[in-house]
């Protein structure tokens, strides 16, 4: 069964309400209270939890916990996942900086290919050249952030790909061509900006649009 694209983007914000709940000592939910917080209705919350099993009981509705504890497995964040950086100019070097990336991510990579970058200091680490990804990446790192110039992308990934990486987030604003073992998540600030203006223009499309 396919699971869409948009229900795991919705499981992410269900297990966000969790832990809110969670850290304020509530421990029962339901998917009304879900739902009112997602901004979807009660329906779609339990269609997204119905692809990947029973987790509530009817009239009761579900443990915090619980919950919880299946979105983080069913999300792949109950392991620690490696992450790196390719590209350390503006948005790599915010991104370096971001304290956000929670329990299940920790950043343990920094490469570029100019030599101005390479031997700098960001977070936990130096940047180093791209020419080390095949002895930084094996078993260690299994997510790149990839946030090089449009026209450096592809190569960018494909020398990712020959490391060993398993999944690639994307800001270039390019369609990667990658082995379909690879992930690939794209981040286009520019889609999504036409995307809002359109809603704004258009009212009626807009639950449709968000749901």
């Amino acid at each position: 069964m396919k699971v869409p694209s948009a229900a795991i983007s919705r499981l992410v914000t269900y297990l966000r309400i969790l832990e809110e709940l969670e850290a304020k000592g509530v421990h029962r939910t339901s998917s009304e209270q879900l739902a009112e917080e997602a901004q979807v209705t009660a329906f779609q919350v339990r269609k997204d939890l119905s692809y990947f099993g029973s987790y509530g009981t009817r009239g009761v509705g579900y443990t915090v916990p619980v919950l919880k504890r299946e979105l983080r497995h069913i999300l792949g964040l109950n392991r620690k996942w490696g992450l790196c950086i390719v590209g350390m100019g503006r948005l790599g070097s915010a991104l370096a900086d971001y304290p956000g990336f929670g329990e299940s991510f920790e950043l343990r990579g920094f490469f570029d290919v100019d030599p101005e970058k390479i031997g700098r200091r960001v977070r936990n680490g130096v940047v180093e050249p791209m020419d080390l990804l095949p002895q930084r990446v094996p078993g260690r790192i299994e997510i790149a952030l990839l946030t090089v110039p449009r026209e450096a992308a592809q190569e960018a990934a494909d020398r990712l790909v020959a490391a060993g990486i398993k999944g690639i987030l994307n800001f270039a604003p390019t369609v990667l061509e990658v082995p379909k073992e690879v992930a690939v998540e794209n981040v286009d600030f520019l889609a999504g900006l036409a995307r809002l203006s359109f809603a704004i223009l258009n009212p009626k499309w807009r639950e449709e649009m968000m749901g």
